[in-house]
């Protein structure tokens, strides 16, 4: 799966927080991710990540003002 530091993935399941966007801080091995709604700030090994993942905006789908 091709993954890049910007991009937002949106999760299967929902943060403790509710939120289930994070921006991907971090790519390698482990990925850093950060909640969108709360801020808080995880690493995980990359199996992990792209097992919970159910879609991807890279940076240029997105709409930046």
């Amino acid at each position: 799966m091709n993954l890049n530091v910007g991009d937002i993935i949106t999760t299967r399941k929902n943060h403790p927080c509710g939120g289930n966007k994070w921006e991907l801080l971090r790519v390698g091995m482990d990925i850093r991710i950060k909640c969108l709604t709360c801020g808080r700030q995880i690493m995980l090994p990359r199996t992990q990540i792209e097992k919970r993942i159910r879609s991807v905006e890279t940076k240029d789908t997105q709409n930046i003002l």
